[in-house]
Protein backbone atom coordinates (compact mmCIF):
# COMPACT_ATOMS: atom_id res chain seq x y z
CA UNK A 1 0.00 0.00 0.00
CA UNK A 2 1.36 3.39 -1.04
CA UNK A 3 -0.63 6.37 0.20
CA UNK A 4 0.16 9.95 1.16
CA UNK A 5 -0.70 9.45 4.81
CA UNK A 6 1.07 9.60 8.16
CA UNK A 7 -0.88 7.11 10.24
CA UNK A 8 -4.01 5.15 9.19
CA UNK A 9 -5.61 6.09 12.51
CA UNK A 10 -5.37 9.84 11.84
CA UNK A 11 -6.24 9.99 8.13
CA UNK A 12 -9.74 11.44 8.54
CA UNK A 13 -8.84 14.00 11.21
CA UNK A 14 -5.85 15.27 9.24
CA UNK A 15 -7.72 15.32 5.94
CA UNK A 16 -10.66 17.27 7.38
CA UNK A 17 -8.29 19.71 9.10
CA UNK A 18 -6.54 20.34 5.79
CA UNK A 19 -9.88 20.68 4.03
CA UNK A 20 -10.98 23.32 6.52
CA UNK A 21 -7.76 25.29 6.10
CA UNK A 22 -7.94 25.13 2.30
CA UNK A 23 -11.59 26.23 2.18
CA UNK A 24 -11.80 28.59 5.13
CA UNK A 25 -13.83 31.04 3.03
CA UNK A 26 -16.62 28.48 2.81
CA UNK A 27 -16.53 26.28 5.90
CA UNK A 28 -15.72 25.89 9.59
CA UNK A 29 -14.45 22.65 11.09
CA UNK A 30 -15.47 21.46 14.53
CA UNK A 31 -12.76 19.02 15.59
CA UNK A 32 -14.36 17.20 18.53
CA UNK A 33 -16.84 15.84 17.68
CA UNK A 34 -15.91 16.09 14.02
CA UNK A 35 -18.25 17.94 11.67
CA UNK A 36 -18.11 20.73 9.09
CA UNK A 37 -20.51 23.68 8.81
CA UNK A 38 -21.04 26.58 6.46
CA UNK A 39 -19.03 29.55 7.56
CA UNK A 40 -22.24 31.60 7.80
CA UNK A 41 -24.38 28.87 9.43
CA UNK A 42 -26.97 29.00 10.74
CA UNK A 43 -28.83 31.29 8.32
CA UNK A 44 -31.80 32.81 10.14
CA UNK A 45 -35.12 31.46 8.93
CA UNK A 46 -33.54 29.03 6.46
CA UNK A 47 -34.11 25.27 6.54
CA UNK A 48 -30.81 23.56 7.32
CA UNK A 49 -29.48 20.63 5.30
CA UNK A 50 -27.23 18.06 6.96
CA UNK A 51 -25.66 14.99 5.43
CA UNK A 52 -22.76 12.72 6.19
CA UNK A 53 -21.32 9.27 5.97
CA UNK A 54 -18.10 7.37 5.98
CA UNK A 55 -15.03 9.19 4.70
CA UNK A 56 -13.35 8.03 1.51
CA UNK A 57 -16.01 9.42 -0.85
CA UNK A 58 -14.56 12.90 -1.21
CA UNK A 59 -15.69 15.47 -2.17
CA UNK A 60 -18.91 14.00 -0.69
CA UNK A 61 -20.08 15.30 1.76
CA UNK A 62 -17.97 18.15 3.15
CA UNK A 63 -17.16 19.40 -0.33
CA UNK A 64 -20.81 20.35 -0.75
CA UNK A 65 -21.08 22.51 2.36
CA UNK A 66 -21.80 26.07 1.33
CA UNK A 67 -24.27 28.36 -0.41
CA UNK A 68 -26.95 26.44 -2.28
CA UNK A 69 -26.21 23.00 -0.84
CA UNK A 70 -25.44 21.70 2.66
CA UNK A 71 -25.30 23.61 5.91
CA UNK A 72 -23.34 20.87 7.66
CA UNK A 73 -21.63 17.57 6.88
CA UNK A 74 -20.53 14.85 9.28
CA UNK A 75 -17.54 12.72 8.22
CA UNK A 76 -17.30 9.27 9.77
CA UNK A 77 -14.26 7.06 9.91
CA UNK A 78 -13.19 5.58 6.58
CA UNK A 79 -16.21 3.83 5.02
CA UNK A 80 -17.93 3.93 8.44
CA UNK A 81 -21.03 5.85 9.43
CA UNK A 82 -20.60 8.88 11.70
CA UNK A 83 -21.98 8.41 15.19
CA UNK A 84 -24.94 10.26 16.71
CA UNK A 85 -22.64 12.22 19.04
CA UNK A 86 -21.34 14.09 15.98
CA UNK A 87 -24.59 14.18 13.98
CA UNK A 88 -26.56 15.77 16.84
CA UNK A 89 -24.38 18.89 17.30
CA UNK A 90 -24.08 19.25 13.52
CA UNK A 91 -27.86 19.23 13.29
CA UNK A 92 -28.18 21.81 16.06
CA UNK A 93 -25.50 23.97 14.41
CA UNK A 94 -27.43 23.93 11.13
CA UNK A 95 -30.75 24.81 12.74
CA UNK A 96 -31.85 28.43 12.35
CA UNK A 97 -35.37 27.97 13.63
CA UNK A 98 -36.87 26.52 10.45
CA UNK A 99 -35.85 22.91 11.05
CA UNK A 100 -33.31 20.58 9.45
CA UNK A 101 -33.45 18.01 6.67
CA UNK A 102 -31.16 15.00 7.01
CA UNK A 103 -30.04 13.53 3.67
CA UNK A 104 -29.10 9.92 4.45
CA UNK A 105 -27.67 7.26 2.14
CA UNK A 106 -29.37 3.90 2.60
CA UNK A 107 -26.71 1.99 4.51
CA UNK A 108 -27.64 0.32 7.76
CA UNK A 109 -25.23 2.26 9.98
CA UNK A 110 -26.09 5.62 8.41
CA UNK A 111 -29.82 5.02 8.75
CA UNK A 112 -29.65 3.91 12.38
CA UNK A 113 -27.27 6.65 13.51
CA UNK A 114 -29.08 9.48 11.73
CA UNK A 115 -32.39 8.16 13.07
CA UNK A 116 -31.05 8.22 16.62
CA UNK A 117 -29.60 11.71 16.09
CA UNK A 118 -32.91 12.98 14.69
CA UNK A 119 -34.76 11.73 17.77
CA UNK A 120 -32.25 13.41 20.07
CA UNK A 121 -32.35 16.67 18.10
CA UNK A 122 -36.15 16.65 18.21
CA UNK A 123 -35.86 16.33 22.00
CA UNK A 124 -33.73 19.50 21.87
CA UNK A 125 -36.50 21.32 19.99
CA UNK A 126 -35.19 20.91 16.42
CA UNK A 127 -37.72 19.74 13.83
CA UNK A 128 -36.09 17.13 11.58
CA UNK A 129 -37.15 15.49 8.33
CA UNK A 130 -35.22 12.73 6.56
CA UNK A 131 -34.62 12.08 2.88
CA UNK A 132 -33.42 8.51 2.36
CA UNK A 133 -31.29 8.05 -0.76
CA UNK A 134 -31.60 4.66 -2.50
CA UNK A 135 -30.83 5.22 -6.19
CA UNK A 136 -28.59 2.20 -6.88
CA UNK A 137 -30.26 -0.33 -9.20
CA UNK A 138 -27.40 -2.84 -8.96
CA UNK A 139 -28.56 -4.75 -5.89
CA UNK A 140 -31.65 -5.10 -3.79
CA UNK A 141 -29.77 -6.17 -0.67
CA UNK A 142 -26.16 -6.26 0.51
CA UNK A 143 -24.16 -6.57 3.69
CA UNK A 144 -24.19 -2.77 3.92
CA UNK A 145 -27.85 -1.99 3.48
CA UNK A 146 -31.42 -3.21 3.66
CA UNK A 147 -32.72 -2.44 0.19
CA UNK A 148 -31.07 -0.31 -2.44
CA UNK A 149 -27.90 1.60 -1.66
CA UNK A 150 -27.59 5.37 -1.79
CA UNK A 151 -24.87 6.33 -4.26
CA UNK A 152 -24.27 9.10 -6.81
CA UNK A 153 -27.84 10.37 -6.75
CA UNK A 154 -26.95 11.84 -3.35
CA UNK A 155 -25.09 14.69 -5.05
CA UNK A 156 -28.13 15.60 -7.15
CA UNK A 157 -30.42 15.53 -4.12
CA UNK A 158 -28.09 17.73 -2.08
CA UNK A 159 -27.90 20.27 -4.93
CA UNK A 160 -31.60 20.47 -5.74
CA UNK A 161 -32.88 20.32 -2.16
CA UNK A 162 -30.17 22.79 -1.17
CA UNK A 163 -31.40 25.25 -3.78
CA UNK A 164 -34.96 24.85 -2.52
CA UNK A 165 -33.82 25.65 1.03
CA UNK A 166 -31.81 28.63 -0.22
CA UNK A 167 -34.83 30.17 -1.94
CA UNK A 168 -36.82 29.93 1.31
CA UNK A 169 -38.93 26.78 1.03
CA UNK A 170 -40.22 25.45 4.34
CA UNK A 171 -39.12 22.22 6.01
CA UNK A 172 -41.71 19.91 4.49
CA UNK A 173 -41.27 21.41 1.03
CA UNK A 174 -37.49 20.93 1.09
CA UNK A 175 -37.89 17.32 2.20
CA UNK A 176 -40.52 16.77 -0.49
CA UNK A 177 -38.29 18.00 -3.32
CA UNK A 178 -35.45 15.84 -1.99
CA UNK A 179 -37.70 12.80 -2.02
CA UNK A 180 -38.94 13.68 -5.49
CA UNK A 181 -35.40 13.75 -6.84
CA UNK A 182 -34.67 10.40 -5.16
CA UNK A 183 -37.78 8.87 -6.72
CA UNK A 184 -36.68 9.98 -10.18
CA UNK A 185 -32.96 9.13 -10.21
CA UNK A 186 -31.28 5.77 -10.79
CA UNK A 187 -27.58 4.84 -10.76
CA UNK A 188 -25.26 1.94 -11.48
CA UNK A 189 -21.48 1.61 -11.23
CA UNK A 190 -18.51 -0.44 -12.43
CA UNK A 191 -15.05 -1.08 -10.99
CA UNK A 192 -11.94 -1.68 -13.07
CA UNK A 193 -9.92 -2.05 -9.87
CA UNK A 194 -10.60 -2.24 -6.14
CA UNK A 195 -9.66 0.37 -3.56
CA UNK A 196 -7.54 0.02 -0.44
CA UNK A 197 -8.83 1.31 2.89
CA UNK A 198 -5.82 2.69 4.83
CA UNK A 199 -6.39 0.76 8.03
CA UNK A 200 -6.91 -2.50 6.08
CA UNK A 201 -3.81 -2.15 3.92
CA UNK A 202 -5.06 -4.54 1.20
CA UNK A 203 -7.55 -4.14 -1.66
CA UNK A 204 -11.19 -4.63 -0.70
CA UNK A 205 -11.60 -7.33 -3.36
CA UNK A 206 -9.47 -8.94 -6.06
CA UNK A 207 -9.90 -8.40 -9.78
CA UNK A 208 -7.77 -10.02 -12.45
CA UNK A 209 -6.17 -7.72 -15.02
CA UNK A 210 -8.76 -8.75 -17.60
CA UNK A 211 -11.82 -8.53 -15.32
CA UNK A 212 -14.27 -5.82 -14.24
CA UNK A 213 -16.94 -5.78 -11.54
CA UNK A 214 -20.41 -4.61 -12.62
CA UNK A 215 -22.74 -3.08 -10.02
CA UNK A 216 -20.23 -2.10 -7.33
CA UNK A 217 -21.08 0.14 -4.39
CA UNK A 218 -19.06 3.04 -3.04
CA UNK A 219 -17.50 1.22 -0.10
CA UNK A 220 -15.34 -1.19 -2.02
CA UNK A 221 -17.99 -3.89 -1.83
CA UNK A 222 -18.21 -6.28 -4.80
CA UNK A 223 -20.93 -5.86 -7.36
CA UNK A 224 -23.64 -7.79 -9.15
CA UNK A 225 -21.35 -9.89 -11.34
CA UNK A 226 -17.82 -10.11 -12.73
CA UNK A 227 -17.15 -10.16 -16.46
CA UNK A 228 -14.18 -9.94 -18.83
CA UNK A 229 -12.98 -6.43 -19.63
CA UNK A 230 -14.68 -4.88 -22.65
CA UNK A 231 -14.89 -1.59 -24.52
CA UNK A 232 -16.09 1.66 -22.94
CA UNK A 233 -19.19 1.58 -25.16
CA UNK A 234 -19.98 -1.97 -24.05
CA UNK A 235 -19.55 -1.15 -20.36
CA UNK A 236 -21.68 1.98 -20.73
CA UNK A 237 -24.51 -0.02 -22.27
CA UNK A 238 -24.31 -2.56 -19.42
CA UNK A 239 -24.66 0.22 -16.83
CA UNK A 240 -27.28 2.31 -18.58
CA UNK A 241 -29.57 -0.58 -19.52
CA UNK A 242 -30.64 -1.46 -15.94
CA UNK A 243 -30.91 2.24 -15.08
CA UNK A 244 -33.37 2.89 -17.90
CA UNK A 245 -35.25 -0.36 -17.36
CA UNK A 246 -35.90 0.61 -13.77
CA UNK A 247 -36.54 4.32 -14.37
CA UNK A 248 -38.89 3.57 -17.32
CA UNK A 249 -38.73 6.97 -19.06
CA UNK A 250 -40.79 7.65 -22.16
CA UNK A 251 -39.69 9.26 -25.41
CA UNK A 252 -39.47 13.02 -25.04
CA UNK A 253 -38.60 12.99 -21.35
CA UNK A 254 -35.91 15.45 -20.27
CA UNK A 255 -33.06 14.08 -18.19
CA UNK A 256 -29.89 15.00 -16.36
CA UNK A 257 -27.00 12.65 -17.23
CA UNK A 258 -24.37 12.28 -14.51
CA UNK A 259 -21.17 10.32 -15.18
CA UNK A 260 -19.26 10.04 -11.92
CA UNK A 261 -15.67 8.89 -11.45
CA UNK A 262 -14.89 6.52 -8.57
CA UNK A 263 -11.65 8.31 -7.69
CA UNK A 264 -9.00 6.77 -9.95
CA UNK A 265 -10.45 7.31 -13.42
CA UNK A 266 -9.06 10.03 -15.75
CA UNK A 267 -11.49 12.68 -16.95
CA UNK A 268 -10.80 11.66 -20.55
CA UNK A 269 -12.27 8.21 -19.87
CA UNK A 270 -15.31 9.68 -18.12
CA UNK A 271 -16.05 11.80 -21.17
CA UNK A 272 -15.81 8.72 -23.42
CA UNK A 273 -18.46 7.10 -21.21
CA UNK A 274 -20.56 10.27 -21.28
CA UNK A 275 -20.43 10.34 -25.09
CA UNK A 276 -21.66 6.75 -25.29
CA UNK A 277 -24.37 7.27 -22.66
CA UNK A 278 -25.66 10.44 -24.30
CA UNK A 279 -25.96 8.60 -27.63
CA UNK A 280 -27.89 5.74 -26.01
CA UNK A 281 -30.26 8.22 -24.35
CA UNK A 282 -30.76 10.05 -27.63
CA UNK A 283 -31.50 6.74 -29.37
CA UNK A 284 -34.13 6.07 -26.69
CA UNK A 285 -35.83 9.37 -27.55
CA UNK A 286 -34.71 11.15 -24.38
CA UNK A 287 -33.48 14.73 -24.21
CA UNK A 288 -30.31 15.37 -22.20
CA UNK A 289 -31.09 18.79 -20.73
CA UNK A 290 -28.34 18.92 -18.09
CA UNK A 291 -25.12 17.04 -17.38
CA UNK A 292 -22.42 16.53 -14.80
CA UNK A 293 -19.11 14.72 -15.38
CA UNK A 294 -16.29 14.23 -12.89
CA UNK A 295 -15.24 12.73 -9.56
CA UNK A 296 -18.05 13.83 -7.24
CA UNK A 297 -18.68 10.76 -5.05
CA UNK A 298 -15.71 8.41 -4.97
CA UNK A 299 -14.44 5.21 -3.38
CA UNK A 300 -10.88 6.28 -2.53
CA UNK A 301 -8.65 5.40 -5.53
CA UNK A 302 -11.01 2.89 -7.19
CA UNK A 303 -10.86 2.92 -10.98
CA UNK A 304 -14.30 2.93 -12.51
CA UNK A 305 -17.40 5.07 -12.81
CA UNK A 306 -21.11 5.22 -12.25
CA UNK A 307 -23.89 6.50 -14.47
CA UNK A 308 -26.94 8.28 -13.05
CA UNK A 309 -30.01 9.46 -14.91
CA UNK A 310 -32.46 11.91 -13.33
CA UNK A 311 -35.87 12.52 -14.88
CA UNK A 312 -36.24 16.30 -14.81
CA UNK A 313 -39.27 18.49 -14.44
CA UNK A 314 -39.26 22.29 -14.77
CA UNK A 315 -38.83 22.91 -11.04
CA UNK A 316 -35.94 20.46 -10.67
CA UNK A 317 -34.21 22.04 -13.68
CA UNK A 318 -34.65 25.51 -12.20
CA UNK A 319 -33.24 24.37 -8.85
CA UNK A 320 -30.33 22.57 -10.52
CA UNK A 321 -29.46 25.78 -12.38
CA UNK A 322 -29.71 27.93 -9.22
CA UNK A 323 -26.44 29.43 -7.94
CA UNK A 324 -24.19 27.23 -5.83
CA UNK A 325 -20.90 28.08 -4.14
CA UNK A 326 -19.20 25.19 -2.34
CA UNK A 327 -15.64 23.86 -2.42
CA UNK A 328 -16.57 21.12 -4.91
CA UNK A 329 -19.49 22.57 -6.91
CA UNK A 330 -19.80 26.16 -8.06
CA UNK A 331 -21.74 28.04 -10.67
CA UNK A 332 -23.93 31.11 -11.09
CA UNK A 333 -22.17 33.19 -8.44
Amino acid sequence: MKKLINDPRTVVDEAVAGFGQAHAAHVKVNADPLFVTRKDAPREGKVGLVSGGGSGHEPLHAGYVGYGMLDAAVPGAMFTSPTPDAIIPATIAANAGAGVVHIVKNYTGDVLNFETAAEMAEAEGVSVRTVLVNDDVAVEDSLYTAGRRGVAGTVLIEKIAGAAAERGDDLDAVAAIGNRVNNNVRSMGVALSACTVPHAGVPSFELADDEIEIGIGIHGEPGRHRIPMESADGITARLLGPVLNDLAPIAGDKVLLFVNGMGGTPASELYIVYRAAAKLLEDAGLVVERSLVGNYITALEMQGCSISVLLLDDEMTELWDAPVNTPALRWGM
